[in-house]
């Protein structure tokens, strides 16, 4: 088999003016200060148009090698929501009662966090997102061969983040979940073995009631220094 080559094509750029570039820097930053980890959702239905365009978004996101080692599985089932919700709280009871050190328990007890996850059932929808650490693909005689891949780590939680900034800006509420540990994802969604959980997002609207902690964001001086 040949070495795999990508053609080479002009690049797709318009150079913008400098106040056009303020403006959408400016109005960015403005709808995404708004975004929140939310734990109130409604049970509302969330239009698929909204989520599958989020998911090509965050698609498009760079990857070691152009590998794109993820997959975003979309769960509405609400029996598969259930299932997913009793093990996510067996573990979690586990580690809030005995895994989790007392300095942890102690920088979560401001977030009023605890072991009950009922947002995995009540969300309409969940994107449970899975690295993929290498990839199978065939050979000419119908076998198949392993495929490392590089940068997993790194290329999974850019696409995250995209996919986070994707489903906000469509008025979507959404909460990063990492149950730990998470092979169960793997069973009862019927994920393959070179496929590891990675995150749980539940997504939909707030509910009426839904509230957050008020909670402050470091200033751009003590998240960028600069070298000048």
């Amino acid at each position: 088999m040949g070495e795999k080559t990508y053609p080479f094509i002009p690049l797709a750029y318009q150079r913008l003016a400098i106040d056009e570039q303020k403006r959408r820097a400016r109005e960015f930053l403005q709808r995404i200060r708004t975004r929140r980890t939310v734990r109130h959702f409604s049970p509302e239905p969330v239009a698929l148009e909204l989520i599958e365009a989020a998911v090509e978004a965050a698609s498009t996101a760079p990857s070691g090698a152009n590998q794109q080692p993820w997959k975003f599985v979309l769960v509405t089932n609400p029996e598969v929501k259930r299932r997913i919700r009793e093990a996510a709280e067996a573990e979690e009871r586990d580690n809030y009662e005995r895994r989790f050190p007392d300095e942890w328990l102690d920088a979560l007890r401001p977030l009023g966090t605890d072991w009950h996850k009922e947002f995995l059932e009540i969300a309409p929808c969940l994107i449970v997102v899975f690295r993929e650490n290498w990839g199978v693909e065939p050979r000419p005689d119908g076998t198949t061969h392993n495929v490392k891949h590089y940068y997993v780590m790194e290329s999974v939680g850019i696409a995250v983040g995209v996919l986070l900034a994707a489903l906000h800006l469509a008025g979507l509420a959404t909460l990063t979940h990492t149950p730990s540990p998470m092979g169960f994802l793997n069973e009862i969604l019927e994920r393959p073995a070179n496929e590891k959980p990675y995150v749980v997002i539940p997504v939909g609207y707030p509910a009426p009631d839904a509230q957050v902690p008020e909670i402050p964001r470091k200033s751009l001086d003590e998240v960028m220094p600069r070298v000048e």
